[in-house]
């Protein structure tokens, strides 16, 4: 991999914002959920988020947020606080890894289509809200009112079941379907999906990535802005058939690009991480 001197010492100088939940959850999704079982002190977070330009107040009001949605546990011990997955912020990242650290995130997941239709009252927008999030994270687009479109046969059960409490009985109705002669699906996929937009966000990856000096900054903070980065990008491609996506379909280059630099990163980030919980003494909140 190229490592091209680049302006700031090597900082990574990304097109887009990094939305400070997103950065958080990157962070907690590479180097907590499956290889970490101990309580982390808010100092680690706050200097993760620091070094990726996210200011302390921004870095601890996220983190309140992630407890009031269930995602993280907040303790006190002494002076310090520390915090810890719930079993639901578990399942939700083990879920998101499965795509994440997939072989092959861009790729439709079976074949044919798959619709889905919901209605929500007004006074449950929270939840219509995060019933919209999660469809899109799987690949869903908005057809029409109403009525959402996916390609292949998403893992829609699982997805929705930490909603699924809350759901009001009959409130999600889903079902598979093949093109009919007559009826061409590209029509209906060109409604739903705007392809440049999907072709610009790999573009703009692989614009930010190339070439950056992966030993000029924090290998933590480097690798949790890029796992940032690529959920973005997972989020915004919703896994198309090729033949829908025109020539030169700049995916490829996007996978592998994030697999070479994550795995140049890996060994350096992980001795990183041992290192910062446990020499870091905690900050005072």
């Amino acid at each position: 991999m190229s490592t091209t001197n680049r302006a700031d010492s090597g900082k990574v100088e990304g097109v887009r914002s990094r939305q400070p939940k997103r950065l958080l959850l990157a962070f907690l999704g590479e180097f907590i959920a499956q290889e970490w079982d101990e309580p982390v002190r808010t100092g680690v977070f706050l200097d993760v988020l620091h070094g990726a330009g996210v200011a302390a107040p921004a870095a601890r009001a996220t983190l309140d947020r992630l407890v009031s949605n269930d995602v993280l546990t907040r303790e006190r011990h002494g002076r310090h606080l520390e915090f810890s997955l719930t079993p639901a912020g578990h399942a939700m990242l083990a879920e998101a890894t499965n795509r994440v650290r997939g072989p092959d995130p861009f790729h439709p997941n079976g074949d044919g289509w798959t619709l889905v239709t919901f209605s929500l009252p007004e006074e449950l927008r929270t939840l219509r809200s995060r019933l919209r999030s999660t469809l899109t994270w799987h690949g869903f687009a908005p057809l029409r009112d109403g009525l959402w479109l996916a390609s292949g046969r998403p893992a829609l059960a699982a997805a929705i079941e930490p909603l699924r409490a809350d759901l009001p009985d009959g409130a999600v109705v889903a079902f598979h379907a093949q093109e009919l002669d007559g009826f061409p699906i590209a029509s209906s996929v060109k409604d739903a999906w705007d392809i440049d937009r999907i072709r610009g966000a790999h573009e703009s990856f692989v614009k930010t990535w190339s070439g950056v000096q992966l030993d000029a900054t924090s290998a933590v903070v480097t690798r949790t802005m890029l796992v940032a980065d690529w959920l973005e990008l997972l989020r915004a491609d919703p896994r198309l058939p090729p033949e829908f996506m025109g020539a030169q379909w700049p995916a490829p280059a996007s996978f592998a690009l994030y697999r070479q630099i994550r795995a140049e990163l890996a060994p350096r980030s992980e001795a990183e991480f041992t290192a910062m919980t446990a020499q870091r003494t905690g900050i005072s909140r």
